[in-house]
């Protein structure tokens, strides 16, 4: 799995709490966080397309998308190249620096822990 971009994930991010929304939606949700124009989070997310992170449809005449990637897994892939990459950890990262977090609940908390777990070790 390719890792989103930081700009990505917060796209990502918006959608996993929402979706399916349109490019003005998402743009009105990121545009305090991102502080950049609407073409921007436009051609954001028709890089996300190409690189197969989100989906596109058509509801009521207007293209909307959804997250194609799947949030626990995205994250652990995160947490895991961080640990590795930036921290020059040989292990997987403990999962109790995500209580607490508003993006998971506890299920995806305990699926994060497994998939940190059970890692293998030569992905990167």
């Amino acid at each position: 799995m390719s890792i989103p971009s930081v700009t990505e994930l917060t796209l990502l991010k918006c959608l996993w709490k929402q979706q399916p929304l349109s490019a003005r939606e998402i743009h009105q949700q990121v545009e305090a966080e991102l502080q950049w124009s609407y073409s921007s989070t436009r051609k954001t997310l028709d890089r996300m397309l190409e690189k197969q992170m989100v989906v596109q449809q058509v509801a009521h005449g207007i293209n909307v998308y959804a997250a194609a990637l799947d949030k626990v897994e995205t994250l652990a892939a995160f947490a895991r190249d961080f640990g590795s990459r930036v921290m020059e950890m040989d292990h997987p990262l403990p999962v109790n620096m995500f209580t607490g977090s508003k993006l998971v609940n506890r299920s995806e908390l305990a699926e994060l822990e497994q998939l940190l777990h059970d890692w293998p070790v030569d992905k990167e």
